[in-house]
């Protein structure tokens, strides 16, 4: 874990040098626990977090700023400048007409495009018209652009190599999932330079060796994935209809939509999960800030000395006693000034109602954005899995089961970015033939059914709403 910086309010960094001697640690670190030597390695696979990135000069490698983090709102003004202009309302008109004359799902996701702090697009435009050197780099076809993952593979092979997969570049929204191509729209829309962007492969691929003077030996590169699909893999969610449940930092619900790809929805969006030779596999995803991060900031104010005991916590009072908590300490696509708070404090309220107002917040978000997954998503949905350091929590993932109506399952390994990532090199490297033998490979810790009815927790429910509706702007 990358310690995030916060140059200015809003603003959220990881310093690429950092974050480059932490990756080299963590493998060696990886192989020295396992017993192995790096000559003994048949391949690499890496999973990152998606939508943070960074630009630098094509010749000398210099980054022009800090990782721009998924989190980071400087972009807020933009956003709704854009949102508000003009232009975003004939463009509205236009493709509703396109859409409705054709019945195209391609045209569907502009006809109410709207614009998040989240993206990356909008982070991206703002480099653009803020830092002069980016710009003037770019002018002269001498600016890249990439995620953590196409970072990360330049400087792995000294600059040799420069790309991204599938579902890396789908999850920076500047990728047209129906083309599978960089926008020209969107980016010449946002004044963004068309030459800044790597080529796209294949997410089980052999991108290239790592330079042997990094670990000694040249060791091939053979899967580049984003952290949720690359978790979707390793959870084996392999057919239409398998739901994941990742609760980490944030939380992200995706499902596996197959061959077909559902245009954007309001709160979910459409993403390639990875791309096999010719299998491409699409998910819809909707996704929830401040998980891992409310727990972790609750834990560093002491209402709690151990993650570990929070369930406890919770079950150890009937209820929140009325108490609430708002997330929002990061960006919320619908309102990049919600503030995080509790509401219904007294002078009654202990430490156990905040936790289990904190943790209760997790359970009730997942509810509404299964709702609107079961709604939207016209496919049957069949297995909820569940990974992340959050799925630890027994509480929250019973809540969970109980509020949905519906069995999850948690895998004995909470951590499946990397091991999605794992199972992706191994296919590529011929370590496994084919899909069939990682789901034997599949270990469940844990499964957690309904045990009380959701009605049980509509005046909860109702509280909680009404205390973010208050938080709003």
């Amino acid at each position: 874990q990358v310690e995030s910086l916060y140059p200015r309010p809003g603003w959220v960094e990881l310093d690429p040098e950092v974050l480059w001697s932490q990756f080299l640690g963590v493998i060696k670190e990886a192989v020295q626990a396992a017993g192995l030597h790096m000559s003994q390695i048949a391949g690499l696979g890496i999973s990152t977090q998606r939508g943070t990135f960074i630009t630098w000069h094509k010749r000398t490698g210099k980054p022009f700023h800090n990782f721009i983090s998924w989190q980071d709102i400087r972009s807020a003004e933009l956003v709704d400048s854009w949102n508000n202009s003009l232009m975003l309302k004939v463009i509205h008109a236009v493709f509703t007409v396109l859409h409705f004359f054709t019945g195209n799902d391609r045209y569907l996701a502009p006809s109410f495009l709207t614009f998040s702090t989240q993206q990356t697009s909008m982070k991206l435009s703002w480099v653009f018209k803020n830092i002069r050197e980016a710009e003037e780099a770019a002018k002269k076809n001498n600016c890249c652009f990439g995620t953590v993952d196409t970072w990360l593979l330049y400087r792995l092979t000294k600059g040799s190599v420069y790309a991204t997969d599938y579902s890396n570049a789908s999850s920076t929204g500047i990728l047209e999932p129906f083309t599978k191509s960089w926008s020209p729209t969107l980016c010449n829309l946002l004044s963004i330079p068309m030459s800044i962007y790597p080529p796209v492969k294949d997410t089980s691929f052999n991108f290239g060796s790592v330079d042997p003077e990094i670990f000694g030996v040249p060791i091939p590169i053979m899967a580049m994935v984003a952290d949720q699909q690359a978790a979707m893999f390793g959870e084996c969610c392999f057919h239409p209809g398998d739901v994941k449940l990742t609760m980490g930092t944030g939380g992200f619900w995706n499902v596996n939509t197959g061959e077909h790809l559902f245009a954007s929805r309001r709160h979910l969006y459409p993403l390639i999960g990875w791309k096999i030779g010719k299998e491409v596999v699409y998910l819809t995803e909707g996704a929830i800030s401040d998980i891992g991060t409310a727990i972790k900031w609750a834990e560093d104010i002491d209402l709690f000395t151990n993650v570990d005991e929070t369930a406890k916590m919770a079950w150890s009072v009937v209820d929140s006693q009325g108490v609430c908590f708002v997330p929002g300490f990061q960006a919320s696509v619908d309102d990049p000034y919600l503030c995080a708070s509790f509401v219904g404090l007294k002078p009654s309220t202990t430490r156990n109602h905040l936790v289990r107002a904190i943790l209760e917040s997790v359970a009730f978000r997942n509810k509404l954005l299964f709702d609107i997954i079961v709604k939207k998503v016209h496919i049957p949905l069949q297995t909820i899995r569940a990974d992340g350091g959050v799925s630890n929590n027994n509480f929250v993932m019973q809540m969970t089961s109980d509020l949905i109506n519906k069995k999850i399952e948690k895998p004995a390994n909470a951590d499946m970015s990397s091991l999605g990532a794992a199972f992706l090199a191994g296919l590529a490297s011929g370590f496994w033939t084919d899909k069939e033998q990682l789901k034997k490979l599949r270990r469940i810790e844990a499964v957690f059914e309904p045990q009380k009815d959701s009605e049980e927790y509509r005046p909860a429910m109702d509280t909680w709403l009404q205390a973010m509706e208050h938080s709003l702007h």
